[in-house]
């Protein structure tokens, strides 16, 4: 009869059926098995199943989010990389002009020290401002003036031969009139040239007066009869007159014909200067000219 009021308690009776489940579960959980019982299993496949769907995107989206900070570190390296491929370009060109400069210095230094030991004269580097190439007009600027000594009528040199002469002279700068606007018959032109033959100059004369336009030639006129100018000699400045300096390198003769009435010979010159586009020319300061 108790045992039957004791079953008619339901409190009581729940609170029995909840212990003993409670004592089954602690016993399987307890005990050593090879296997997860069908709960555990459901539970911890569940349970992995809802962790993967949260995972998964969640590492796609902090991935992305680091992917975005690289992009960014990868576009301020780009942009360093540009900066300094441009330095380097900009470095390599202004090398590659001192260097190309230098060279050239280098060959007008030469040439100063070997015609200061020939002639003893001084040769003041000039940098070509400006060139006119008009065939009625071959002048060009020079950016040496009055205030370092420049004068009229002084002669002006290539490292290859004779330019032309000092025909205006202003504080800073000097124009010089170019040998290919030499004619005897235009009285703008520069003066003519009284040449010798190098290695022959006691026995040789003549005055180049001139410049063909056509041929671009030099004409070498009133050479007496019996001289010894021959084809590929080299024709300088013999300083007679006072005008142009001793030894300036003219050219080389091409061809000797005889002159007009006979009388004399006339060579043709071929200019050592190729009158090019310039950077650097040489004044001539004779001892007369510096005083």
């Amino acid at each position: 009869m108790k045992l039957f009021k004791l079953f008619n308690n339901k409190r009581l009776f729940i609170l029995l059926i909840t212990l003993v489940m409670f004592i089954v579960v602690m016993g399987f959980s307890l005990g050593q098995r090879k296997a997860l019982s069908w709960p555990e299993n459901f539970l911890r496949d569940t349970t992995g199943f809802v962790q993967n769907l949260f995972y998964k995107p969640a590492g796609y989206v902090a991935g992305l989010f680091q992917d975005i900070g690289n992009l960014h570190d990868l576009a301020e390296e780009n942009k360093q990389l540009k900066i300094l491929a441009a330095q380097y370009a900009r470095d390599k060109a202004q090398y590659n002009f001192i260097k190309a400069r230098n060279e050239q210095y280098k060959i007008d230094l030469q040439f100063t020290e070997a015609q200061k030991n020939l002639y003893n004269y001084e040769y003041h580097i000039a940098n070509v401002v400006s060139l006119t190439t008009e065939p009625s007009n071959n002048m060009l600027v020079i950016d040496l003036g009055a205030k370092d000594g420049i004068k009229l009528n002084m002669s002006v040199t290539s490292v290859e031969g004779l330019v032309g002469v000092i025909s205006n002279v202003s504080n800073f700068t000097s124009t010089v009139k170019l040998m290919t606007m030499m004619d005897i018959n235009d009285p703008n032109s520069q003066p003519a040239i009284a040449a010798t033959v190098f290695n022959k100059e006691g026995e040789t004369f003549g005055m180049i007066e001139k410049y063909d336009q056509q041929t671009g030639m030099l004409m070498m006129n009133k050479i007496p009869a019996g001289n010894p100018v021959a084809k590929d000699d080299l024709i300088i400045s013999s300083g007679i007159g006072g005008l142009y300096p001793l030894g300036m390198t003219i050219g080389t003769v091409q061809e000797v014909k005889t002159g007009e009435f006979g009388l004399t010979s006339t060579a043709i010159i071929k200019p050592a200067a190729g009158f090019q586009d310039w950077k650097e020319l040489f004044v001539v300061f004779t001892e007369e000219r510096a005083e």
